[in-house]
């Protein structure tokens, strides 16, 4: 596996791949640190957690500066997602006691519910987030009694390694968090060894299916987070202004790289020209360039990416979308791409129909409310969405109807530690963080009792 920089293309890192027998060996541990780690009291799981959290402030400049050379995120936003994770390590520390515990059954006889862990999970992480990716699958299913076995993306395997290594200095056993080198030719197989319980993945349509396919083979569960094309609908009484700093901030954050980023803005008639004109300034005053610099956005993650968003508006452009800033690759060493608005969007367009994953944004016009609801919700995701309006009861009843697992009002979609995250659709299915994402991968056990 090679670690290569998005700014100039250059390979700093490489990491040998682990062969069949160091995966046999991975899988063994985890099995075996798993059988102990659930036999231990709940209250002995949650200091490493807490100790997680201190060591990922102590050393936050390293890990957020390892994110910025692998990926390329700018470097303060590097910074606040070590902040996030250890926000979510805590979390859990002080809530799994009362998220685990046994639940009377409601019943005329004695009867409980129990939340016991369930196995050894497999997490198959992306990029774009490689540590809170990570963080917010590891926290609750180590508290839980899991153990984590991690596939990262090929290009933030520094990442995976420097997490594991966190991981064992927190006072995590040996096998209870670990991580395996492997190509993702190798990951079926992983899937398919009867020492893993269950499967979470966070990535692209296309990879979730797959998933999905081989694990239903060999019928274990599966939570999946998958791409979005959110849509922000601005209503004509909603705060133009306020509107706009929220869309342009989740459209370039990460340098537009996020599943949750706004990517479709649909606009009603009569505000639809000051938010465009207000947008386009927004995304011209942006500032691109080497992420260790302070800049807005860096480079996209890979060639190939940069590349394929390329693709995705020459195309759009040549069927008809009208380019109002940036849309063309600029010279030059890294894999950058300048912030774009495109309008004139339509059906039948890559930037209508597929999500843009950088920093290029949709802006599509809305004759009136019933007109924005069935455009925001024609498309095959379904993960986030928001609704800018001053009038709270109106926003309320349109977030309603919208086909997303997450709405904003007047803000922009983010995961919490406290709230569940995921989409339906093509986005996926099954739910992270919060009560519901502790009790995702747990037994959901059921104890009766007889008269003696």
């Amino acid at each position: 596996m090679k670690s290569v920089s998005p700014v100039d293309g250059k390979v700093f890192s490489e990491w040998p791949v682990h062969s069949a027998d160091a995966v046999e060996a991975r899988l063994a541990r985890a099995e075996a640190a798993q059988q102990a780690w659930a036999e231990r009291p709940l209250a002995e799981r949650l200091p490493p957690l807490l100790r997680a959290a201190e060591l990922l402030r102590r050393d936050k400049r390293t890990h957020a500066e390892l994110m910025v050379k692998e990926m390329g995120k700018p470097i303060a936003q590097a910074e606040g997602e070590v902040e996030k994770c250890a926000w979510a390590f805590e979390h859990y520390a002080e809530t799994a006691e009362a998220g685990l515990a046994a639940e009377k059954g409601g019943t005329d006889f004695e009867s409980l519910v129990r939340y016991d862990p369930l196995g050894v999970i497999l997490a198959i992480m992306p990029w774009n987030f490689p540590y809170w990716q990570v963080v917010r699958f590891a926290a609750p299913n180590l508290a839980a009694g899991n153990a984590g076995l991690l596939k990262h993306a090929e290009n933030v395997t520094g990442c995976a390694m420097a997490l594991e290594a966190l991981m064992r200095e927190a006072g995590f056993p040996e096998g209870v968090f670990s991580t395996l080198v492997v190509p993702v030719s190798a990951v079926e197989g992983v899937i398919a060894d009867p020492r893993v319980a269950a499967v979470t993945l966070t990535g692209s349509t296309r990879a979730g299916a797959a998933v999905a396919e081989a694990a239903g083979r060999h019928l274990k569960k599966t939570v999946l987070e998958l791409g979005g094309s959110d849509a922000y609908v601005v209503l004509e009484d909603a705060d133009i202004e306020l509107a706009v700093a929220r869309c342009a901030g989740s459209r370039l954050l990460n340098s537009g790289q996020s599943c949750i980023a706004a990517k479709r803005f649909v606009v009603l008639e009569p505000v639809y020209d000051a938010f465009v004109e207000a947008l386009v300034a927004r995304f011209e005053k942006t500032t691109m360039g080497e992420p260790m610099s302070g800049v807005d956005i860096g480079p996209l993650a890979r060639e190939d990416l940069r590349d394929g968003l390329a693709g995705q508006v020459e195309a759009s452009i040549a069927k008809g979308a009208r380019p109002l800033v940036g849309g063309k690759v600029p010279a030059g060493p890294g894999w950058f791409y300048p912030p774009t608005v495109l309008t004139e969007v339509a059906p039948g367009m890559p930037a209508y129909g597929e999500e843009l994953f950088g920093p290029a944004a949709s802006v599509l016009r809305a004759q009136d409310e019933q007109d924005a609801l069935r455009i925001a919700n024609d498309s095959v995701y379904g993960l986030g969405g928001a609704v800018f309006s001053k009038d709270l009861e109106r926003a309320h009843r349109f977030a309603a109807r919208m086909n997303s697992g997450a709405v904003a009002i007047n803000d922009f979609v983010k995961s919490d530690p406290r709230l569940p995250f995921g989409g339906i659709k093509k986005s996926g299915y099954g739910r992270e963080l919060g009560l519901y994402g502790l009790r995702e991968f747990v037994n959901t056990k059921t104890v009766t009792v007889g008269a003696v």
